[in-house]
């Protein structure tokens, strides 16, 4: 099977193939698009003949341990070997989301800007490509292996799969395209282990977790005449259950299972210089439109999965953003 590619802009593949010395760098607290998209950018580059290292503010989260890297995942500005050359930075709406311990080095160095978000600002000094139609990032980064001749095999594929497939929902979003279920048909054709991955993707989960969630989903508030199910997370649920943040991944994906639930909002209590302030994550299906509600508070996503951080606790949080909520199927109305 042959995938229709896309047209890779010559000023990305140029800066790739003429840099000898890259860091690849995606936005910090890293979901698995991001993660995966960059494991498979230096793999990419490792594929020909460039020294690329992989760069996160937050490192690898614990439940991607299990793919294979092409190196560590440096977290601090002063674990690097040297400067490079060239900064591939991926899955960041703006500059901002590569965190702040990087930005020192993005005045120096050139980058290079890939992402699917809307309203990027087209922020690479040397070269951007934005696709807001495509499914992830990993969706551009294969586009980008295949037209360097690179083989969609092996870890390469591995942490491609996990980046496309966590951002369409398992290929149950309104934004899978074709083009990504053709490139997991390639990846399979070429060998692809996919029981085996979804096996390390999906049974994994620590004791810490599952009492979280049980805790969480004991509280879920459903609200708006069934409409809007919303869970929050506070610090002591956290300490409570002896939990993480990246163990609360997945639940307000599960909120959206409920019937007649059109809009999920998870509001996951967080500490930052001494005060207390939340991650909201929002999921909808259809038209109903949680981007433009991540938006109203700095944030930002796609159409059906968004999200924002803001300076308030879980409750007060909710207070804020119902509102916002509302108007999402009002206007539909």
């Amino acid at each position: 099977m042959t995938t229709e590619m896309p047209t890779v802009p010559e000023e990305i593949l140029s800066a790739l193939r003429k840099h000898k010395r890259v860091l690849v760098a995606a936005h910090a607290r890293p979901d698995p698009d991001a993660m995966g998209s960059s494991l498979a950018m230096a793999w990419t580059l490792r594929a020909i003949g460039v020294d690329a290292l992989v760069f996160n503010e937050d490192g690898l989260p614990p439940f991607l341990r299990f793919l294979t890297l092409p190196g560590p995942v440096l977290s601090t500005p002063d674990s690097l070997p040297c400067e490079p050359d060239l900064v591939v930075c991926l899955d960041c709406g703006d500059r901002a989301r590569l965190g702040d311990t990087l930005q020192p080095l993005l005045d120096r160095v050139p980058t290079v800007n890939i992402d699917h978000h809307l309203a990027n600002p087209l922020f690479g000094t040397e070269a951007n490509w934005v696709e807001p139609g495509m499914a992830a990032t990993g969706e551009l980064v294969a586009y980008i292996a295949k037209a360097l001749s690179v083989p969609l095999q092996g870890a390469l594929a591995e942490a491609l799969y996990v980046a496309i497939s966590a951002d369409t929902g398992n290929f149950s979003y309104g934004n899978t395209t074709p083009g990504a279920m053709r490139l997991v048909a390639d990846m399979l054709e070429d060998g692809l282990n996919l029981p085996k991955l979804r096996d390390a993707m999906e049974n994994n989960w620590s004791e810490a977790r599952l009492r979280l969630w049980g805790r969480i989903m004991q509280k879920v508030r459903i609200l708006e005449d069934g409409k809007l199910a919303a869970a929050l997370i506070t610090l002591e649920d956290l300490a409570s259950c002896h939990a993480t943040r990246e163990d609360s991944e997945g639940i307000v994906e599960q909120l959206r299972r409920l019937s007649g639930v059109r809009v999920a909002l998870m509001l996951r209590e967080e500490e930052k210089d001494g005060k207390v302030q939340v991650k909201a994550s929002l999921r909808s299906s259809g038209k109903d439109n949680v981007q433009a509600v991540a938006a109203q508070f700095g944030g930002g996503g796609h159409r059906n999965a968004a999200g924002a951080t803001i300076a308030l606790d879980a409750e007060k949080a909710l207070t804020v953003m119902q509102p916002y909520i509302r108007f999402v199927w009002n206007r539909l109305q």
